[in-house]
């Protein structure tokens, strides 16, 4: 049975957890994926976390364009803000033909495969920086192709094409140090496009497409060195000093890239445990959802404590955050783009998305 076929068949039969769902980790996997390491607690998902999830789905829906892309603040038709989006509908088990939303990320699917370049570049007409873009869409796409039914179809093979390009223009863009910057050209490296590119290759791996193990290792290499001596990450090796929204791009950096048990993922943990709390460590607020988003994913991946400690905690700062149209915001992208965000971190508990499931 193929990973494609096999996840879209868990997320028909799931009741409302895939937590015994196990993806094939990449070539480059130092050790066994902790699977049993991060049973759901009880009360993950609270009636109040219900509702605010249903009031941030219903805004989201609505401020999707008629071409099946959404904007957000200054940034118009963005591939990154709609491949999020859609992300967080697909976390609530909306797909193409299936649940009430499933025609919205459709919509979205149709405006991502109209926006690739014959190179595979994934963008649209507002970028900032195209790789980060193109580093979302390809995860999406990714998303897409492993939850949906095969079939000898046109959308499959056009998913199929899409995607497989999109991979080998990673690969190809990969610097000598081992990771990405802003542009698809292999000169420069930083650790928040190099996740981006990392997730992208996971979820592609996970759905069946080749991905290069020699590209992940590189990428793992690039990851460790870019570690400080007190656990945080940089942005560059040798640039500037740890961060936390960084450094839980870094920990799930080597998580996606197969590494599960390892002294870097320790370190990071404790300094995101250390500096950015929900509720109490006074971590800057720039890049909040940004680092949110790759904090949760870090401590659901570590399981046990981490995740015991984190989740409660971004949990009620999330819902407290909200406004009353079901929005977040953030001051630097806007509405849209928060409101994705938040939804995909207070989703996590569901574990419907294939690149979540462990």
């Amino acid at each position: 049975m193929s990973t494609r076929i096999k996840h879209s068949i868990l997320l028909i039969a799931a009741t409302g957890s895939l937590a015994s769902a196990q993806v094939a980790p990449p070539a480059s996997t130092s050790s066994p994926s902790p699977g049993a390491k991060n049973q759901p607690m009880e009360a993950e998902i609270t009636p109040a976390l219900d509702a605010a999830v249903s009031s941030g789905i219903e805004y989201l829906v609505s401020t999707q364009l008629e071409d099946g892309a959404w904007e957000s603040g200054r940034y118009s038709k963005n591939v990154a803000i709609t491949a999020l989006s859609c992300l967080a509908l697909m976390a609530d088990g909306h797909i193409p033909g299936r649940g009430p939303y499933g025609e919205t990320v459709d919509r979205g699917v149709e405006f991502m495969l109209d926006s690739i370049a014959e190179n595979g570049l994934i963008s649209s007409e507002a970028n900032n920086g195209p790789m980060y873009g193109h580093g979302f869409a390809a995860l999406f796409l990714g998303e897409v192709y492993g939850m949906t039914p095969g079939g000898d179809n046109a959308r499959a093979a056009r998913l199929h094409e899409a995607l497989v390009k999109a991979v080998r223009l990673i690969e190809q863009t990969q610097n000598e140090e081992g990771g990405w910057r802003y542009n698809p050209v292999p000169y420069d490296a930083d650790v928040s496009v190099t996740i981006c590119q990392i997730m992208a290759l996971r979820s592609a791996r996970n759905a069946g497409i080749e991905v290069s193990s020699e590209v992940i290792d590189r990428a793992v290499e690039y990851v460790r060195l870019c570690q400080s001596s007190d656990g945080g990450f940089r942005y560059q090796i040798g640039s500037g000093g740890s961060a936390w929204p960084r450094t839980a791009a870094g920990v799930a950096s080597l998580f996606y890239a197969g590494i599960y048990e390892d002294d870097a993922i320790d370190k990071g943990l404790a300094y995101l445990e250390s500096t950015a709390l929900p509720g109490k460590a006074s971590a800057t607020r720039s890049h909040y959802f940004y680092g949110q988003y790759y904090a949760v994913q870090a401590m659901y991946l570590a399981g046990d404590d981490h995740w015991e400690l984190w989740w409660p905690a971004i949990r009620e700062e999330l819902l407290a955050l909200q406004n009353d149209d079901g929005s977040w915001d953030d001051r630097s992208v806007g509405k849209p783009y928060g409101t994705a965000m938040a939804l995909i971190i207070l989703q996590m508990p569901k574990r419907y998305l294939p690149i979540f499931q462990k």
